[in-house]
């Protein structure tokens, strides 16, 4: 087994500007992607939307902003490919900055839908870029620990959007997280550029960011569809569980009111505490996939206790949520074995497209819920999706080839 660096040049690789940066970023993105479903309802209730309205108008507007972290991911990862990691990090936090500032200032819903859209085009970059980055600067054996440091501190921006929102009205919290993105701007001044990109990125005869290129290959489809289903049961529990936590809380008896925005909070907490164990655990494993597939089948067990254990508590299911988030806190561990599958030419590319892909599956899901909803009880409902995710992403992970240890600087032919 190896051992866990204690040098100090190790250490100066794991707190160098590059990972601070990518971790500080990841902060701001993840305050603002999650800031509208905290204040979806205080936000529309000012701006004279009835109760019912809320509901549809609040879809709408979280389905522009789904919307745009999908395009935004093929859109910064072509651009990470083609002009550096680097250019990603900077266009998109200007992009979802201005936004988020100018959502302080909205006075109707589709001027809100619109900024949401280019909000979510902006916040699709940060991690992907910044995983890549690091992955490529870091040492090999390094490489697990930092980009876990990066989601585990970015992760910590979903606790203090919740409690922006406790404290300020909801158009300051958006104000808060424009400012610090543009903050982050200036810190980044001094970040370089990672090497294995410099080396081919005058290469004239590589084709760079070809995000078609993932489908015309069959073995590159293949990764490609197998690093998205690794992810599936991230997103079924921050989608599904979580977001729906108030109605799982009545169909389980719960007398209290079980508030979504706090079991999400309480999800995210345990996440931040997992990605950082993840990269660790993987690192002593020497496994990429064992790490992944330990974390994965821990929050299948702990999934069937949410729903079938009779939790007779808001606050023991609060408890469950915090302990589901750790479960799933191999999300970067996750889009480090989407940048580590592709060459450098594509490299940003996957990496951003793919945790993005799988923030998009969350219609499905929630489709699926509200259609089985129409046949089972919400608990069964709930499982049914639940077992689609699980299945799914333990064969993606058992059969997708290890990446621990793996030498970054390859191309894709």
């Amino acid at each position: 087994m190896n051992t866990i660096p204690t040098t100090r040049s190790n250490f100066s690789y794991l707190f160098s500007a590059p990972v601070i940066v990518a971790a500080l970023g990841y902060f701001v993105d993840i305050y603002d992607l999650l800031l509208f479903g905290i204040v979806r309802i205080p936000s529309l209730v000012s701006l004279g939307l009835s109760e019912e309205a809320i509901s549809v108008v609040g879809a709408s507007i979280l389905n522009w902003q789904m919307t745009g972290l999908l395009l935004g991911g093929i859109l910064w990862g072509v651009l990470g490919d083609k002009k550096g990691r680097l250019s990603v990090l900077f266009g998109s936090i200007v992009t979802y900055s201005l936004a988020n500032i100018a959502c302080g200032f909205v006075q109707d819903p589709t001027t809100y839908k619109v900024l949401r859209f280019i909000a979510g085009v902006g916040l699709a970059g940060e991690l992907g870029a910044g995983i890549t980055l690091v992955s490529e600067i870091l040492p090999k054996e390094l490489r697990a620990i930092g980009t876990s440091l990066v989601a585990g501190i970015g992760l910590l921006g979903a606790v203090v959007a919740y409690f922006t929102v406790e404290f300020f009205d909801w158009r300051y919290a958006y104000f808060i997280g424009g400012g610090l993105g543009i903050m982050l701007l200036l810190l980044r001044v001094g970040v370089f550029e990672s090497g294995i990109f410099e080396d081919v990125k005058h290469l004239k005869h590589v084709q760079k960011g070809n995000f078609f290129a993932l489908f015309t290959n069959r073995d590159r489809l293949v990764r490609y569809l197998r690093c998205i289903g690794i992810g599936l049961p991230t997103w079924f529990v921050i989608g599904i569980l979580s977001t729906f936590s108030n109605e799982f809380g009545r169909a389980l008896g719960i007398t209290e009111a079980v508030r979504p925005g706090l079991s999400i909070m309480w999800c995210y907490v345990g996440l931040s505490i997992g990605d950082l164990s993840s990269g660790f655990l993987s690192h002593w494993l020497e496994s990429r996939k064992k790490a992944v597939l330990y974390l994965m089948l821990f929050t299948l067990l702990v999934s069937l206790v949410y729903l079938y254990a009779g939790i007779d508590s808001a606050g023991h299911l609060y408890f469950i949520s915090a302990l589901l988030g750790f479960g799933i806190g191999y999300w970067a561990m996750f889009v480090t074995i989407g940048a580590e599958q592709f060459g450098t030419n594509l490299r940003a590319t996957a990496a951003t497209t793919i945790p993005n892909m799988v923030r998009g599956t969350v219609v499905l899901m929630t489709t699926l819920y509200g259609t089985f909803k129409g046949s089972f009880s919400v608990i069964d409902s709930g499982a049914l999706v639940g077992v689609i995710c699980f299945a799914i992403g333990i064969y993606c992970i058992l059969t997708i080839a290890e990446t621990h240890g793996r030498d970054l600087d390859f191309l894709e032919e």
